[in-house]
């Protein structure tokens, strides 16, 4: 009789190697890995050969860094997106698209549970699950970390390496990074270990090597360097004047912006579970691409279309960090989005240096600034009478005047 598939989210570290020979062991099971190639570099090497040597049954490991970048990053940035006015959701962004692809190969290969090592304290259970609800409800999900067996055979590290030596499991831990990392093609994240004590200063010069994709703002160049980025409905699709696809956007304004020490963000920020967390970014492109962004819609975009699409930030932001990026809500806001975006087209200027981005300039062949009418000589449009104003101020004063007049009386 053939044995149940069970898929894995696999990335070859400690956990998901212990929980691939765990799960075989539990559930009787074939294990598929499965790894998202989404911008993790040498991170991948040698994965497949360990994950069959751990006791996958097969393995994937598919290169979705364009789809990533084209139908994720993309519409996202459109969105403005920013959760709690700092974080650019690069982990958040990436796990429905995981989990998207973990479906699609847990349906082709007969399987009936995906599998997952994330915390049953952290976001990522939530938005792997409430994917899967969105898009194969009918498949199991397997969250090891919650199942209290699991938790007391492993308590803690210790355990978990002396159940991968055991099991003959190559696996590498060490004190030497005493903390978690998460890269992808948008950003890297830094949690726990030291980073638990919000008071420690992650940004100290004898803490320089932790970083990865971007240079201490004080080490970056002492010449300023000037980038234009070329949008279309919203999109960037050329940087200095090249056209490129997606990806190699991503790629180039991470190459650009790490050299200058761009886009380093430490914050203490609400997981959906409830609990604070403090979290380490770098996220150079991402920086670049939403500062331009900007930037283009204050030259293209209607000003109560935009008061609108901005009021819905944080909604949108905070569907993503909690894992409904395919819920409708977030669908029906994409496309409000989407509606808003048709006259964003245009050429940004950014100037660069030692961790700062600044606009220097911005033009657009459907640009709504005006500056015949915005100019402080004679109009010679004519289009904005200036007596006009009086009328105007008086009834938006009325109110409070109205309002002031009642307040008076009754305090006297």
């Amino acid at each position: 009789m053939a044995k149940d598939k069970i898929v894995l989210a696999y990335s070859g570290g400690l956990d998901t190697s212990v929980i691939l020979t765990w799960l075989k062991e539990t559930y009787d099971a074939e294990i598929i890995t499965f790894t998202a190639d989404i911008g993790q570099g040498e991170e991948l090497d040698g994965l497949e050969e360990k994950a069959l040597k751990t006791g996958a049954t097969k393995v994937y490991i598919d290169d979705l860094q364009e789809e990533f970048a084209r139908d994720f990053i993309n519409p996202m940035f459109a969105a403005g997106a920013l959760y709690e006015g700092q974080y650019l959701l690069g982990t958040s962004i990436a796990r429905p698209l995981i989990a998207k692809r973990m479906v699609e190969i847990a349906r082709a290969e007969g399987a009936f549970a995906i599998a997952h090592g994330a915390t049953g304290k952290g976001n990522d259970q939530v938005r792997f699950e409430l994917t899967a609800a969105a898009l194969a409800p009918e498949l199991s999900v397997i969250a090891p970390w919650r199942d209290e067996v699991f938790r007391e055979q492993f308590p803690g590290r210790a355990e978990m390496i002396a159940y991968a030596e055991k099991h003959g499991i190559n696996v590498t831990a060490s004190a030497a990074k005493p903390y978690s990392t998460d890269r992808n093609l948008l950003h890297i994240s830094f949690e726990s270990g030291m980073l638990e004590d919000p008071w420690f200063d992650a940004a100290a010069d004898s803490n320089k090597d932790m970083y990865v994709l971007s240079v201490d703002p004080q080490d970056a160049p002492d010449q300023a360097e000037y980038i234009e980025l070329e949008f279309e409905k919203g999109l960037c699709v050329a940087v200095n004047g090249e056209r490129m696809i997606p990806l190699r956007i991503m790629e180039t304004l991470n190459e650009i912006g790490g050299k200058h020490g761009i886009g380093r963000v430490d914050m203490v920020e609400n997981r959906f579970v409830g609990m604070k967390s403090r979290g380490v970014y770098e996220t150079p492109g991402g920086t670049i691409l939403f500062t331009a962004h900007r930037k283009m819609e204050s030259l293209t975009m209607d000003r109560e279309v935009m008061q609108i699409r901005d009021s819905l930030i944080p909604r949108y932001a905070s569907l993503v960090y909690n894992g409904f990026w395919f819920a409708p809500e977030r669908l029906a806001i994409q496309a409000l989005v989407t509606e808003s975006q048709k006259n964003v087209t245009g050429t940004v200027r950014l100037k660069l240096y030692k961790g700062n981005v600044q606009g220097a300039g911005v033009k657009s062949p459907v640009s709504l600034y005006n500056p015949h009418i915005a100019t402080m000589e004679a109009d010679p449009t004519k289009a904005y009478d200036q007596n006009d104003a009086t009328g105007f101020i008086r009834l938006n004063a009325l109110r409070l005047k109205v309002a002031s007049g009642v307040h008076q009386n009754s305090q006297s």
